[in-house]
């Protein structure tokens, strides 16, 4: 604060003016509301815990670190958070190399008390052995440019570090198991920071001897403020902390009314720390796939090989289509044979073997009649009976020989009835004679 004021008197009195009659109109010199922030932009690095945030012409960098250390005596199992800030010349003239100045420390213990006292990172999760190994989580946080409101633009950037940090994962081993071993990041995934809330710092400035408040102070307005209040609150509306600097004093009810505006801009910063943060982890988790390029090429190879494989279930299925019709062919003409056997015109003995059974029976139905009709035989059945009794000779010899007997009985059982039948005129001269005689 000192520091700031120090660098007033560069500001003449109609600037001073200027600025106190604007915000009696509500008005800004950058075209601001009483009650907007600037534009807000967060950026991370390449590595996992660096974030740039930029607050109007505000910039600051964070950057986050672990390593192990040993516990404090009083708290053997919880870590440690500690912060430190770096106010460069670049940034602002009135900054000096070396040791920190008020503002510097004043920017760390506000930064450090949002986050340590609301309890917002789990330091339990810290611990490695209780008593001996506890992670100790650095933050840095670098001023690249000083636009006015450094608490906010540098809270914003500790809180973005930390949920994009990472830190290697441990194991316990050795002969007796309390040694520690660190994991690459190359064999195990490193593990996240455990963040509870998000605290949110939102500072007002008090200018003028009638106390207009506003939000989120410029370069400028920082150099004409009375005094200035700073609200750390998270989603919740829980108030983490309070800081009043300067001699103006504050009003209750001013007090109370500055906390309902920070509890709003507190959840509508969160979200767009959240946005910033989900965008960047899908970027990272794109940059370690494209870390394994094998994987693509395997699965090009893979969909060419199962191109073969359809054409071959194509051609399989064409010929299993082939097959089954000519097995319905061959089927078609066994029917057919089996419905030519029983003709007398159209059989061929060479194409298929008769059955034996079939041939019984088909003959029986054909040559048994009853005792009141003529057993003729034809000489045209009598060829096709020799024709049979020879395919099936051919075919079997044992059905052959009682093909062939019943086939004899037929003809005896024909040449038997045809002399027993006799001719009228025979029967006469055979009663003419045996007339005669007597």
């Amino acid at each position: 604060m000192e520091q700031r004021f120090a660098n007033s008197w560069r500001m003449t009195v109609n600037e001073k003016k200027f600025i106190e009659t604007a915000l009696l109109s509500d008005l800004r010199t950058d075209g601001r509301g009483p009650f907007d922030y600037r534009n807000l932009t967060i950026q991370f690095g390449s590595e996992d815990g660096s974030s740039e945030v930029q607050l109007g012409q505000t910039r600051v960098m964070g950057f986050v670190t672990s390593q192990l250390v040993q516990p404090y005596r009083d708290r053997p199992n919880e870590g440690t958070l500690a912060i430190f800030t770096e106010f460069s010349p670049m940034a602002d003239p009135s900054f000096e190399v070396g040791r920190p100045g008020e503002s510097a420390v004043e920017l760390g213990r506000i930064v450090d008390r949002g986050l340590r006292e609301s309890k917002a990172i789990d330091t339990e999760s810290l611990c490695v052995i209780a008593g001996k190994w506890v992670w100790s989580v650095r933050i840095d946080l670098h001023i690249l440019d000083n636009g006015g409101n450094l608490i906010d633009a540098a809270n914003i950037a500790a809180l973005a570090a930390l949920l994009t940090f990472r830190r290697p994962e441990c194991t316990l081993g050795g002969e007796d198991g309390q040694e520690v071993i660190m994991h690459p990041p190359e064999v195990r995934e490193p593990l996240p920071l455990i963040v509870h809330h998000l605290p949110i710092a939102v500072t007002f400035a008090f200018i003028g001897n009638q106390s207009i408040v506003i939000i989120d102070p410029s370069h400028l307005e920082e150099a004409v403020m009375g005094g200035k209040l700073t609200a750390t609150l998270n989603t919740n509306g829980d108030v983490c902390a309070i800081q009043k600097a300067g001699g103006e004093g504050v009003l209750q009810s001013v007090v109370m009314q500055c906390l309902r505006i920070a509890s709003v801009k507190a959840a509508d910063i969160t979200g767009k720390i959240k946005k910033a943060v989900e965008l960047y982890k899908t970027s990272r988790d794109l940059k370690k796939i494209k870390r394994h390029p094998d994987s693509v090429n395997i699965s090009n190879k893979l969909k060419d090989m199962e191109k073969p494989k359809l054409k071959l279930e194509k051609t399989s299925g064409s010929q299993s289509d082939d097959m089954e019709v000519e097995s319905h062919s061959s089927k078609k003409d066994e029917h057919k044979c089996k419905a030519v056997i029983g003709g007398t015109s159209s059989w061929d003995p060479y194409s298929k073997v008769a059955d034996a059974d079939e041939l019984k029976e088909s003959l029986a139905s054909q040559d048994v009649e009853t005792p009141d009709q003529k057993m003729d035989v034809t000489p045209h059945e009598k060829q096709q009976l020799n024709v049979i009794d020879e395919s099936l000779r051919d075919a079997d010899p044992s059905p052959s020989l009682s093909v062939a007997a019943e086939a004899g009985e037929v003809k005896n059982k024909a040449e038997s009835l045809s002399d027993a039948v006799k001719p009228k005129h025979k029967r006469k001269k055979k009663n003419l004679s045996n007339s005669d005689g007597s």
